[in-house]
């Protein structure tokens, strides 16, 4: 089965959203991607569809934003 993607950016709202769906659907089903610390990865998550961070992109390629932490163009800068 493919994971799910859970992008963040390291502040207090997606360090909480990142416990919260850890707890939900497991470690072992989900790849945390830490979007300040892999900048490298910034122009994957746009390209799935992410707008801004914290989201979860599932196996379907659904995007799910949670909450608002901060936009990708804030995530580049």
């Amino acid at each position: 089965m493919k994971k799910s993607i859970f992008y963040h950016a390291g502040c207090p709202v997606c360090v909480s959203a990142e416990q919260e769906i850890v707890q939900l659907v497991g470690e072992d089903n989900i790849n945390i991607v830490h979007l300040g610390e892999k900048t490298s990865q910034i122009s994957e998550a746009e390209t799935l569809g992410v707008k801004s961070v914290p989201a979860l992109v599932t196996p379907t390629g659904n995007v799910l934003h949670i909450n608002y932490g901060a936009s990708l163009e804030e995530v580049k800068a």
